[in-house]
């Protein structure tokens, strides 16, 4: 990622780009061409070699498979092998791709994830006019597999970070850990980390052909038991060497490590590539022990749960606002308890009120006099003013919960402001302010959110002094 990347908008390719090599279990070439997409597209792969072209998305809700590497699967469209390419496109930033391949396997290349990053810088990573909605994990998520040994906890994080600790019980492979504090961090120190298995492994695998692509180049093999002089000349043969050899940190001579811990950080890369498909970009801090793909996958599916239930949640608490139902209060009522006045009245009618809440509505027109000064050309309403309708708003819940008599309200704080849409001409602003606790002493506190549909334009925290007007 540049300097100049804003995590927070959706980002694509700038122009489409290929790449051709061998599927490690199908042994078969096939090329994929990575291209651009809309917003909101997300990662889909193209089987273009099938009748009518299926397509499958990048979702744990779709993975059929888990045994040699995550497969996905949908109607006619089968893909192997995806985890590699997903952390890529995850650690480079990009959301929005189509997939196009003419074979059922993504290439493996060389075992790591670092091929398809350099396809994806040579084509360019571009910025999209669509801000990327990120989920945070507000409480703890815990999978675990006895029988496997396997730990993986979810806290609650201010960025994505992974920690992936790997243990096999086996005196060829130490006990290694790897971590990944930053995305910015997946190119240099994840991205070149290739796959690996154990030498007992290999040799089933290559014996029940398997691995038909598999190559000498492509892997990591940990040496985990005694070699016969006649099993070395069979590794020999398989991968067209005249020699094999095991070297001094117990692998084989096919290739050097990278790292001390290469093994744990292709685990991390792997834990990149699977939890892509959740399907929603998160925060959180994931510490994965032991970690598999079906693991991974099964974890993937209880974040993908857990944000599916806090949006509906939050899809539920969203107030409707139905023109044909009578406000609770007309502007001309709202005016006879706020002292605002056009054009600084910025709440048009109040259509629910309890003890509790308060939902008002305003209606953005092309004519507001502050769209002559800001942004001419470009009318964005300005974010203070959507605070300052929240405001009013909270105003009108305040009052009505005093005693009889007229009252104005001084805002003393206001806290946790954040603007996530811009609010243009033609829209209409539900601005609700729920209490967070029973108004003392004059004091009220309010949390406020101000709503275009059903997507959160602009919140705070909001505290306020209610003093009684002396006529």
């Amino acid at each position: 990622m540049s300097t100049h990347f804003n995590p927070n908008k959706q980002h694509t390719l700038h122009k489409a780009i290929s790449l051709s090599g061998v599927g490690l279990h199908t042994g078969d070439m096939v090329t994929i061409e990575l291209k651009p997409a809309l917003p909101d597209f997300g990662i889909q792969f193209q089987r273009i070699d099938l009748p009518h072209k299926p397509t499958v998305k990048a979702d744990c809700d779709f993975v059929v498979d888990t045994s040699r590497s995550t497969t996905l699967e949908d109607k006619q469209a089968r893909v192997s092998t995806v985890e590699h390419l997903l952390a890529a496109l995850v650690g480079m930033g990009v959301d929005n791709v189509l997939i196009e391949l003419d074979g059922g396997e993504v290439p493996i290349m060389d075992g790591s994830s670092l091929p398809f990053v350099e396809i994806i810088e040579k084509a360019g990573i571009q910025e999209q006019n669509a801000l990327k909605q990120w989920y945070s994990i507000e409480e703890n998520i815990f999978y675990s597999n006895e029988e496997k040994q396997v730990d993986i906890l979810a806290i609650p994080s201010e960025e994505y970070q992974i920690t992936t600790l790997v243990d096999f019980d086996s005196l060829a492979l130490n006990k290694q850990h790897a971590s990944l504090k930053n995305l910015k961090e997946f190119k240099q120190y994840i991205a070149p980390s290739r796959t690996f298995c154990f030498l007992s492994e290999l040799e089933m695998l290559l014996k029940n052909n398997l691995i038909k692509g598999g190559d000498i180049n492509n892997a990591i093999v940990v040496v985990d038991k005694t070699v016969t002089e006649e099993e070395m000349n069979y590794l020999a043969r398989e991968f067209k060497r005249e020699r094999m050899e095991i070297n001094k940190e117990g692998i084989l001579n096919n290739i050097e490590l990278h790292s001390p811990n290469e093994q744990a950080c292709h685990k991390l890369l792997d834990v990149i590539g699977d939890l892509a498909l959740i399907g929603y970009p998160i925060k959180a801090k994931i510490i994965a022990t032991r970690p598999g793909h079906n693991s991974n996958v099964e974890f993937a599916k209880k974040i993908k749960h857990y944000i599916k239930n806090k949006i509906n949640t939050h899809l539920k608490a969203i107030p409707v606002y139905n023109p044909s139902v009578p406000p609770v209060y007309t502007l001309p009522q709202i005016e006879q308890v706020l002292p605002h006045r056009h054009p600084f009245l910025l709440v048009d009618k109040i259509i629910e009120l309890t003890k509790d809440y308060i939902v008002g509505v305003k209606n953005v027109t092309f004519n507001e006099p502050f769209f002559a000064g800001h942004f001419p050309g470009n009318p964005i309403m300005p974010g203070v003013l959507q605070i300052e309708a929240l405001a009013q708003t909270g105003g009108l819940l305040c009052i009505n919960a005093m005693p009889e008599g007229k009252y104005d309200t001084y805002f003393l704080k206001i806290d946790n402001c954040k603007f996530k849409q811009k609010v243009v001409p033609g829209d209409t602003l539900i601005l609700k302010l729920d209490l967070k606790e029973p108004i003392r002493r004059g004091i009220c506190e309010m949390h406020g959110t101000a709503y275009v549909g059903n997507k959160i334009v602009a919140e705070a925290d909001l505290v306020a002094q209610l003093v009684k007007r002396n006529t």
